[in-house]
């Protein structure tokens, strides 16, 4: 037996002791990409999956949510996550999880479906594409980025960490009207097709995999009245019932950093609204007494199969409270 496998099933057993892993994803680009030079592409995303495919017993995140709660999880159990809703989730991701029989679950931001564009990609394709040598963003977002320089790769990557890093935490009117104004000053032409179209969703599902809810808008659901928050969840979950004729029961808190992106106020407003679980991104696996709607999530981003098994035997081994 591979060695790494053995060493899973002491740390991950199956029954009451079981512990979860649940792998966090966001794009699967088709190829390298200069900007990103760490994004997963297709070549190494297929690694990943076979990686965890030939160490983990992959449930679709429902089952496993059920099997967790009712102490039947298998040894090595895991769940494969997606967030936010790109296109490439479906054009690229899904042949290859397909290709390794691995189940996975994709939360959709709605209100980005059909031809939208999340704030961040509007920053970053304003900046990769603007025949501009500098960007005067000043006045928007203080004299430190009175001229942001975006004539290099270097460059604009530095310029893209600067400008989400500053845009990420303002209010959802605010940072809107920030990235439009952005994008006018960049003169570039943004691309519309990022995200899935409605669909691709509904094909999505019919592929076998599962759909859950990931507000309408990505806000920092933290920053909103109680008001607001239910709204962007409850809309989200609404709009993706409509599109597949089904009942939606997953959710993922945009950003997903407890007490930071989301609140216990927003955990209460997503179990009053009748959800059966939630996802952070907070570093752990879950086990039996972990409170279903804050189940942790965690990806090693190793790109060599023993540093990547190493380092998700190390979450595995993360005491969650």
């Amino acid at each position: 037996m591979d060695l790494l496998k053995s060493v899973f099933s002491l740390a991950s057993p199956g029954g009451a002791k079981a512990r979860l892993s649940v792998f966090i994803f966001h794009r699967v680009l088709p190829l390298p990409d200069p900007l990103f030079p760490d994004e997963i592409h297709a070549g190494n995303f297929d690694e990943i999956c076979g990686w965890i495919a030939g160490w983990c017993n992959v449930l679709p995140l429902d089952q496993a949510m059920a099997s967790m709660k009712s102490g039947t999880l298998p040894a090595r159990a895991a769940c494969v996550t997606f967030d936010d809703g790109y296109a490439d989730n479906f054009h690229v991701a899904r042949p290859i999880l397909e290709h390794h029989r691995l189940p996975a679950t994709f939360f959709v931001a709605t209100g980005f479906l059909d031809g939208g564009r999340m704030w961040n990609d509007t920053v970053i394709e304003s900046i990769r594409l603007t025949d501009l040598p500098a960007l005067a963003l000043g006045d928007l977002l203080g004299p430190e980025f009175a001229g942001v320089p975006v004539a290099s790769t270097v460059d604009k990557s530095a310029a893209i960490g600067r400008v989400i890093g500053r845009a990420k935490y303002m209010p959802p009117a605010e940072r809107a009207a920030f990235v439009d104004e952005m994008a006018e000053r960049a003169r570039a032409r943004l691309p519309g097709d990022l995200m899935m179209t409605s669909d691709e969703v509904r094909a999505m599902r019919k592929a076998g995999m599962q759909i859950g809810a990931h507000t309408v808008s990505h806000p920092i659901l933290a920053t909103l009245d109680a008001s607001a928050a239910r709204s962007e969840i409850a809309q989200s979950k609404r709009a993706l019932e409509g599109i597949l004729g089904e009942r939606v029961g997953l959710f993922a808190y945009p950003n997903g950093k407890p007490g930071v992106d989301y609140s216990e106020e927003s955990v209460a407003i997503v179990r009053e609204l009748g959800f059966d679980a939630a996802f952070s991104t907070r570093w752990a696996a879950s086990r039996a007494d972990t409170d279903v709607f804050q189940i942790p999530r965690f990806t090693p981003w190793d790109r060599t199969r023993f540093r990547f098994g190493a380092r998700m035997l190390g979450n595995l081994r993360v005491q969650d409270s």
